[in-house]
């Protein structure tokens, strides 16, 4: 199966802004295995998949009242 966009790699705060959470709850989230693991890209630098953040968000439950599109 071809790809057919680049899996981008996303630093902290873009995750952060993109998920709507601080630092602490993205590497709680981690901690309890309910968060992507970063990819470490060089010693002290870690960067998410934006393909496993944005699947991780079609995951989540809807809100009680709301529709999946």
């Amino acid at each position: 199966m071809a790809k057919t966009r680049t899996d981008r790699l996303l630093p902290r705060r873009a995750v952060e802004d993109r998920v709507g959470v601080t630092r602490s709850t993205v590497y709680r989230w981690m901690r309890e295995s309910d968060f992507p693991e970063p990819i470490r890209v060089a010693p002290g630098c870690v960067r998410w998949s934006e393909r496993e953040i944005e699947e991780w968000i079609a995951s989540r439950p809807r809100a009680r009242g709301d529709r999946a599109a």
